[in-house]
């Protein structure tokens, strides 16, 4: 992985309707993504095993971490601890920085 990462370096990945996804940066600890959504995309509710912490970069968001729902907006950040299950509803257009560990092995091609 470079160290010095440019974004009009990375091509977007489109992993479900509404949603744009970049992979930014990662080794096998770490890995930094940013997601653009659209209003009303849906992050469908899953879990995994990676520790996950989100930055919300721009727009507004209900974020939904174990049954509880919370709507965030540009500034704020929220974390997920492994196996829980959490989502994400744009309310309006944003992008999210999401840092997971250990890396996530499916986004990588």
């Amino acid at each position: 992985m470079d160290r010095f990462i440019e974004d009009k370096d990375i091509q977007w990945e489109n992993p479900d309707p509404g949603i744009r996804r970049k992979v930014m940066a990662y080794n096998e600890q770490l890995m930094m993504v940013k997601v653009a959504f659209e209003q009303g995309a849906v992050g469908a509710i899953h879990e995994h095993y990676h520790s996950q912490i989100s930055h919300v970069e721009s727009g507004v968001f209900e974020i939904t971490i174990d049954g509880e729902k919370k709507v965030l907006k540009a500034g704020d950040a929220y974390y997920i601890p492994p196996h829980v299950l959490h989502g994400a509803l744009c309310l309006e257009p944003g992008v999210l920085i999401d840092v997971f560990s250990p890396h996530r092995e499916d986004f990588i091609k």
